[in-house]
């Protein structure tokens, strides 16, 4: 198995991006096995590598592989761990785990023979980690990686070192936040927009023009081969999945009567609300209840949006309504840390307690006028004042 060595090297020579994530300082390293899970173009890959190459460099004792390169075909990731462990290795690093047909039961294996083997997988966002053959529960620790944050994307663009921000100080200090952010000379409502059109997806910067082409094909390939290969989806039903999303893409945020949708698409109800959930897993679509309501893939979404603003730039070109597009960009920012909810007085609830009305640069605050926490979040403006905050700042949280 000499040649791993070989593949190893050759990935780590062909990294192209000099930006690293945040995320590559956020996770414990030090941990015995990491999973890092996400949705397809957020550029897992690119963290492995980067933190392979930064702590180790070319050091033989660190191995980095693929699941679905061609040569690994045959391979068990046990063959393949007993031969790196028994030449030295003290790290590897697997990719695409959920291409291995028996990664749960091979991994908890590999946890019980080398402990002294630190193991960091990468999976798809729709593998269930915890609900595989083996019980991994008490073996993995899991981090979820997203795509890029507006304050990322602006790092890139800029060249500017920026901070986060939590929601709470954000309530209470975003004057002096939007202020000290526009001292640095930046534009963010510049950056803001082309961020909602192309700047959730790391491999932007490789191409923009060819930008809505690969996220098409992100789409398509966590339709027709995550969906398929992950949660056994039958392969004939893959049309009726893509004329789903469609139907989601055309009027996000999309408020669903569950029977029409699923008589529209020619599955049950159930089916329905099962694939919703798998598409909920694969980051297509995120899907709200309304305020005290939890969330279950058996009960009816109060509403769906996309998963994030791209999406929406890509499924529906030149179509694309701002104020879906805005309320898109609030969920998916919120989402990743927050609990959020739909609520009858503004827009939404974000955990159980501030609410937050959606709007453009003439936005009141009529909807939530006299309730406690709430808040105006506006686009098309630099600054706020009072309980009025600029929708960009959100894409600053921590």
């Amino acid at each position: 198995m000499d040649f791993l060595s070989t593949i190893h090297q050759q990935y780590l020579r062909n990294i192209k991006s000099s930006f690293k994530r945040d995320m590559i300082d956020h996770i414990d390293w030090n941990n015995s096995m990491i999973g890092i899970t996400g949705a397809r173009g957020v550029g897992k890959t690119t963290l492995l590598l980067q933190y392979i190459l930064q702590t180790f460099g070319y050091n033989d004792a660190v191995l980095y592989i693929t699941m679905d390169h061609i040569q690994l075909s045959g391979l068990s990731l046990i063959d393949i761990t007993a031969y790196h462990a028994a030449n030295g290795g003290t790290h590897l690093f697997i990719d695409e785990i959920h291409k291995s047909k028996n990664w749960s039961s091979e991994l908890k294996t590999i946890y019980d023979l080398y402990p002294d083997l630190k193991i960091v997988f990468t999976s798809s966002s729709i593998l269930e980690i915890y609900k595989g053959q083996a019980d991994l529960s008490r073996r993995v620790i899991l981090y979820d990686m997203h795509g890029l944050s507006f304050r990322e994307f602006l790092q890139i663009e800029t060249g500017t070192k920026l901070e986060t921000y939590s929601l709470e100080n954000l309530q209470i200090n975003h004057i002096d936040m939007a202020h000290s952010i526009l001292n640095l000379g930046l534009k963010p409502l510049k950056h803001f927009k082309n961020y909602l059109e192309y700047g959730y997806y790391p491999f932007y910067l490789e191409n923009i023009s060819t930008y809505p082409i690969k996220l098409l094909n992100i789409i398509n390939l966590t339709l027709e081969i995550d969906l398929v290969g992950i949660k056994n989806v039958d392969a004939a039903s893959i049309p009726k999945l893509k004329k789903l999303v469609h139907l989601l893409a055309t009027s996000v945020p999309f408020q669903p009567n569950i029977s029409k949708l699923a008589g529209s698409v020619e599955i049950t109800r159930n089916t329905l609300l099962q694939y919703l959930h798998y598409l909920s897993q694969a980051k297509i679509v995120n899907m709200l209840q309304d305020t005290g309501s939890s969330y279950s893939y058996i009960a009816k979404p109060e509403k769906i949006f996309l998963h994030n603003p791209n999406l929406m730039s890509c499924l529906q070109p030149n179509k694309v309504n701002i104020g879906s597009m805005r309320e898109t960009f609030f969920v998916n920012t919120l989402s990743s840390n927050y609990q959020i909810n739909t609520t009858s007085q503004g827009d939404f609830i974000v955990g159980d307690k501030f609410r937050f009305e959606i709007g453009g640069a003439n936005k009141t605050n009529k909807q939530i006028a006299g309730l406690a926490d709430s808040f105006v979040v506006m686009d098309d403006m630099e600054i706020g004042s009072k309980n009025k905050i600029p929708l960009w700042l959100f894409g600053f949280l921590s």
